[in-house]
């Protein structure tokens, strides 16, 4: 990977922000980041009956992630600036990171979901980099959010 972010990587990164605003997108983003909470194979087989919109909006959203994570993992795209622009990425591996192990082994596929997680402990290491505690704050923060968002707030 290029130690020097490029036009390229830049162009990436929009192109993934053009596709995060697609309707049907931030419909699954909000769903995810204000209902999702699933930890376990049950908990999420209840809340994302197949054919669900919970279980196109989960689908459609983890494995866009995944996605945008398999180019900063591949050497695609340079791995800071993808951090740079947004943490979402690291609250959707937050929200489900218990749930992967799990969901790995009931999928029959160990690889399942690796690129984020990858990328997700990279965002963490970058975070705590200048503050150790810097992770620990702002998941809690973004806990907060959530549930005010839950609410209606």
């Amino acid at each position: 990977m290029a130690s020097v972010a490029t036009y390229e990587d830049a162009n990436l990164i929009l192109r993934l922000f053009e596709l995060r605003r697609e309707e049907q997108m931030r419909r699954a983003r909000a769903w995810f980041l204000s209902s999702f909470s699933a930890t376990t194979v049950e908990e999420y087989q209840a809340l994302c009956p197949p054919g669900s919109d919970p279980d196109a909006y989960f689908r459609m959203l983890v494995t866009y992630w995944d996605m945008a994570a398999s180019f900063v993992t591949s050497g695609v795209l340079h791995q800071d600036l993808f951090l740079e622009s947004g943490n979402e990425l690291l609250y959707v591996w937050e929200k489900m990171k218990f749930l992967v192990p799990a969901w790995r082994g009931f999928m029959g596929n160990p690889k399942f979901l690796s690129s984020l997680e990858t990328v997700a402990q990279a965002a963490v290491q970058r975070m705590n980099r200048a503050d150790p505690n810097a992770h620990a704050t702002w998941l809690a923060n973004m806990i907060k959010r959530s549930a005010s968002t839950a609410k209606g707030s």
